[in-house]
């Protein structure tokens, strides 16, 4: 997705790969390698240079095609999920947090249903 992205905004600019990672400042593999979908998780630093060369903003990278529509993720999201890497939050710890938030979604249902038994 985000490969694909940048390779059709490349594309667009009229550059090529090489013009890009020079630009860039990124190795010219490892950009080959992101827009193939080899490395499907590059870092926020190397999507913001690559933004900026594009002269787009980075949620325009990280937009996702559904079918026929283009769903685009609301700022706050992206915010979001810049600042839990930025902290060093990974996968397996987002993980960890999702399980906790389910817990929590399930501990406020609960109490509740309590509250509404309690009220008849």
């Amino acid at each position: 997705m985000i490969g694909n992205n940048i390779y059709e905004l490349r594309k667009k600019r009229g550059l090529t790969l090489s013009e890009l990672a020079s630009r860039s400042e990124i190795s010219k593999s490892y950009l080959s390698n992101i827009e193939r979908g080899l490395n499907q998780n590059p870092s926020i630093n190397v999507l913001k240079k690559i933004s900026l060369v594009l002269n787009v903003e980075l949620k325009t990278l990280l937009k996702a095609e559904v079918s026929n529509e283009d769903t685009v993720f609301d700022k706050e999201w992206i915010d979001l999920v810049i600042e839990l890497k930025e902290r060093g939050i990974d996968k397996i710890q987002l993980q960890e947090y999702k399980t906790l938030i389910e817990f929590i979604k399930w501990q406020n249902q609960n109490i509740t249903n309590k509250d509404k038994k309690s009220f008849k």
